[in-house]
């Protein structure tokens, strides 16, 4: 862990350098929100024509959960442990139960994981999550679509989920993270809240109602990932000093093809629509999986599936979830696809080089080609001088 807290320090260390050149413009302080353009930092009230709240967020952690004390852990506090206790409980299976849970397993640890979903890792379709379930559970105790009940023991902590009932060291809360708006003020705007004490946020804009307050990154509860608030604090910037500047309304931005990875072995990840956004009588779907995929095999990385969904008049690609080898390299190349709006066809006439773990992506595109109209067409654009050859003259 020391060598994963140097990688953390240095990472961090290039962002504190941005802020570091504000000088005097960078205030440090309590901030609570007085009104739109109107806000206190330790008691110092200050006016803004607009306002940027990039607040961040926090482990969920059950208040019943704090009697605990250092037994529990969450990923805030895991990796500044010296020494880590012989059995962990995970309780929590989205994408970072899953990546803490394998890691923990595969340094030797004794790891009982429980999820109060019925999936892992955000997973909706039914295909992809039993082989990914099954993948993870080879790996160490998994219990899922059960809720977890913690209580101090005398020689730790005891875990009473389903008909699991152990004793453990330490227990990894790996529930999500919840945004750090409490007491921040957003009553103040005199707008509805919801029931997380959040006001509405628009995704393309990042604009709190048609106030000049722009909420970003983790703060807003929408996709805590870092490549999305970087994104999201990009546009909050330029819509802020927009209306700052009396520019007109905020600019509104398309936002990219979605994308969700867990970094586990085999990979999990899901692209643009998932299975349970679509209409399972009018999409098509494709797999593969890759028990006897070449490359796979050579390898000795076969294990896992790939799905894909695409619409059933033009091919047009519409998502795919999968747990595979290499899934974080294959999902990008497919978010390229559904993001320029190809069709199974454009993409089986790109190459495929031999052998790579990609081929098994051909597979599954092959198998959705097999469902459209004209299936029977080559995967090669022709030439133009090129007609189709009957099957009276194949016989």
């Amino acid at each position: 862990l020391r060598r994963v807290r140097r990688l953390r320090d240095g990472f961090v260390a290039g962002t504190l350098k941005a802020t570091d050149t504000l000088d005097e413009r960078a205030i440090s302080g309590r901030v609570r929100l007085l009104g739109p353009g109107q806000l206190e930092v330790d008691g110092r009230k200050i006016s803004a024509r607009s306002i940027i709240l990039a607040t961040g967020s926090r482990p969920v952690v059950p208040e019943a959960w704090q009697q605990l004390g250092g037994r529990l852990l969450t990923t805030d506090t895991l990796f500044e442990q010296e020494n880590l206790p012989a059995r962990i409980a995970v309780v929590g299976m989205g994408a970072i139960g899953v990546e803490m849970a394998q890691a923990l397993a595969r340094l030797g640890l004794e790891i009982s994981a429980f999820g109060h979903a019925a999936g892992v890792a955000g997973l909706s379709d039914p295909k992809v999550n039993a082989v990914a379930t099954d993948l993870l559970g080879g790996e160490f105790a998994l219990q899922l679509g059960v809720r977890a009940e913690l209580t101090p023991a005398q020689d730790g902590v005891r875990v009473r989920a389903g008909d699991s009932d152990l004793t453990v060291d330490a227990v990894l809360a790996a529930l999500g993270r919840r945004p750090n708006i409490d007491d921040l003020g957003l009553e103040t705007l005199g707008i509805a809240l919801d029931q997380r004490g959040m006001p509405p946020v628009d995704s393309t804009t990042q604009q709190v109602g048609e106030f000049p307050v722009f909420l970003a990154g983790d703060a807003n509860g929408q996709t805590p990932l870092l490549h999305e608030a970087a994104d999201e604090g990009h546009i909050a910037g330029i819509n802020a000093c927009r209306m700052a500047l009396s520019a007109g309304t905020p600019a509104c931005f398309a936002r990219r093809t979605r994308l969700a990875i867990v970094f586990a072995e085999p990979g999990i990840a899901v692209v643009g629509q998932r299975f349970r956004e679509l209409d399972a009588a009018s999409t098509l779907a494709g797999e593969v999986r890759f028990e006897n995929q070449g490359r796979a095999r050579a390898g000795q990385r076969n294990h896992g599936i790939l799905r894909l969904y695409a619409e059933p008049q033009r091919g047009r690609l519409l998502g795919a979830e999968m747990c595979a080898p290499a899934a974080e390299h294959m999902v990008h190349l497919l978010a390229l696809a559904i993001d320029r709006a190809l069709t199974v066809r454009d993409l089986l006439r790109l190459p495929f080089y031999h052998p790579v773990l990609e081929e098994g992506l051909r597979s599954a595109l092959r198998e959705l080609a097999a469902q459209l109209p004209g299936s029977g067409e080559s995967d090669l654009d022709s030439c133009g001088a090129f007609e189709a050859i009957g099957a009276e003259a194949l016989d």
